[in-house]
This record gives structure tokens, C-alpha cells and sequence, in this order.
């Protein structure tokens, strides 16, 4: 899932900082990339929705394939679909190191799981899409910790800037994070009018 694309444009684009960088950016030019990012635009319902799909995906780091299957499995729960499909993709594991504080963006959570720093339960998992369910216990390894950003994560160099989310106990000179239970859609810090995504994918 590495795009080519560089955050601050992709950021600009979809409207929301993908980056800590990119809030930056944000501040000094509030408008689309390119030559006509300050025109305006004609949108249709579909290109909103089809907008909505993407920054959702981009906020979450995720391939199409993936947001479908996560929408699939939404689509079977009991109560509203677009906040199933939130509280799906919340639960995956590159997410929730993201929350606790231990990475500072999605793509460096993604890596440091990939990398097979992570562990849940005692047992590497590298693959960013684990889903973490209740009284999980995720920790970075012990032969990890001295890399240098985890030391940082440690300091709380990558803590949130809000209060870190209600569903997790975080203890970040642990290096270690539990998740106490399932979120709640209002908890998740996440940019997403997910009824317009339902609708994308419901048409």
C-alpha cells in the first residue's frame, strides 16, 4: 500500500492531514493541488461519495480489496453499516498502534507491524490487518525496543494530540496497550460521513 503519491498532495486532494506534516500544509494552502485547485467544481453525488470512499480509505491506509471485504463483513451486523464498517477497520492492529501513541502515522504503524516488531499476546503478528478483539494485550518486542522509535514512542514523542481513545489502556513506558473493549463510532477520530460510503458501495 505505499503509494507513490506524496501525503501533503494526496492530503490536499482528499481534503484531510494524512500527516503531521500535512497539518501544515493544510494551514497555508486550504485548497486542492494543481493549477485549478482553487476553482470550483461541479459534484455530482457520485464523485462525493466516491470522495467519502477515499478518505476513508486513506485514513486508514487500506487497499480497495480490503475496505470491501471490512464493508462485507459490516453489511451482516445488526444496527447501522457505516459505523460497523468504522469499528471494523478501528479494530485492525496497524489502527490501534497508531492510537496508542506508539506510532506517529498510520504508514509508520504499518511498517512496524510488518516488520514484526509487534507482538499480541505474546505472539509476533505481522500482518497490519489482525483484527484485535477485546482484552488483547499488544505489545512491541522485547528485541525491538531499543530502536530509536520506539525510545521516541516511549517519551510519548507520538502521543495523540486529544486524549488517547476510551477503548484502550495504554501504558506507553510499557510500550504495551490493551483493548478494553469495542469502540465506539463517536470515539474513533476519524474524518468519515460513513453513510456516503455505505451509499458507494450500496448502489
Amino acid at each position: 500500500m505505499n503509494q507513490s503519491r506524496p501525503k501533503v498532495k494526496k492530503s490536499r486532494a482528499l481534503g484531510i492531514a494524512l500527516t503531521p506534516k500535512a497539518v501544515k500544509y493544510f494551514e497555508a494552502r486550504p485548497y486542492p493541488p494543481g493549477e485549478h485547485g482553487r476553482g470550483r467544481k461541479q459534484n455530482s453525488d457520485y464523485k462525493v461519495r466516491l470522495l467519502e470512499k477515499q478518505r476513508l480509505r486513506a485514513q486508514y491506509d487500506v487497499s480497495e480489496r480490503q475496505l470491501v471485504r471490512a464493508y462485507d463483513r459490516a453489511s451482516k451486523v445488526q444496527g447501522k453499516t457505516g459505523e460497523a464498517l468504522i469499528i471494523e477497520l478501528e479494530r485492525r492492529l496497524d489502527a490501534l498502534v497508531l492510537r496508542s501513541g506508539i506510532a506517529r502515522t498510520i504508514y509508520q504503524a504499518r511498517q512496524m507491524v510488518v516488520h514484526g516488531h509487534i507482538e499480541v499476546n505474546g505472539h509476533k503478528v505481522d500482518k497490519p490487518s489482525f483484527r484485535v478483539r477485546p482484552d488483547d494485550v499488544v505489545t512491541v518486542r522485547e528485541r525491538s525496543r531499543d530502536k530509536h522509535p520506539f525510545q521516541v514512542a516511549r517519551e510519548g514523542g507520538y502521543a495523540p494530540d486529544g486524549e488517547t481513545p476510551r477503548y484502550l489502556q495504554v501504558n506507553l513506558k510499557a510500550l504495551a496497550f490493551r483493548l478494553d473493549r469495542e469502540p465506539n463510532r463517536k470515539e474513533i477520530p476519524v474524518i468519515c460521513d460513513e453513510q456516503l460510503v455505505v451509499e458507494y458501495y450500496a448502489r
